[in-house]
């Protein structure tokens, strides 16, 4: 099946529907050139409102991280973005968003990964992404994952959110942002100039 038709069925997806506490909006951004695929949680109300991934705060501390600006992560088809779940699963009254209901995944991952032989990279972005990629090669949490990042490039590189919620992390852990960081920041480059 064509990337163009498994997109279509994506955006009219409607399975969690009555489960969610709005309208279904899918966000994914992916084309036949993409080479790097980012792939997070879920969108988050500002890109659910919007529907473009990774318009808010998180975006702008990514951006950083991979060393692009708003233009280059938007303009290039090279990068793209599909999270666990494609649609935003509601804030969670004890602070943050609900996690990505397991059933997108299911539905739509294998099926959009195969429309996507180009990708070269995919960022495993916070512990869900990481464990539905690594499977019983991911390590007994997301900080362990993360810190173990080598055994798992070229292909994947596991990270932490870049949402304000993880700034204390990465305080806690200076080595990411001085060691994964520039390496990532060295992959994308390889990749956009390849």
């Amino acid at each position: 099946m064509s990337l163009s038709a498994v997109l279509e069925d994506i955006a009219a997806c409607r399975a969690c529907a009555g489960e969610l506490p709005h309208e279904p909006r899918p966000v994914v951004r992916v084309s036949p050139q993409t080479r790097l695929l980012i792939c997070g949680q879920a969108p988050g109300r500002r890109v659910h409102e919007s529907g473009l991934p990774f318009t808010d705060p998180s975006g702008d501390r990514l951006r950083t991280w991979m060393g692009v600006d708003y233009e280059t992560f938007y303009g290039r088809p090279e990068i793209g973005v599909a999270a666990m779940a494609f649609c935003f699963p509601g804030a969670d009254p004890k602070g943050g968003d609900y996690p990505p209901p397991p059933r997108c995944a299911q539905l739509w991952r294998p099926r959009l990964l195969a429309s996507l032989p180009q990708a070269k990279l995919t960022l495993l972005v916070g512990g869900y992404a990481q464990q539905w990629a690594l499977g019983p090669r991911a390590k007994a949490n997301m900080t362990e994952t993360v810190r173990a990042w080598r055994e798992y490039a070229p292909r994947f590189l596991p990270m932490p959110h870049p949402s304000w919620r993880n700034t204390g992390w990465l305080k806690r852990n200076p080595w990411f942002e001085a060691e994964t960081a520039p390496y990532l920041r060295q992959r994308v480059l390889e990749i956009l100039n390849s």
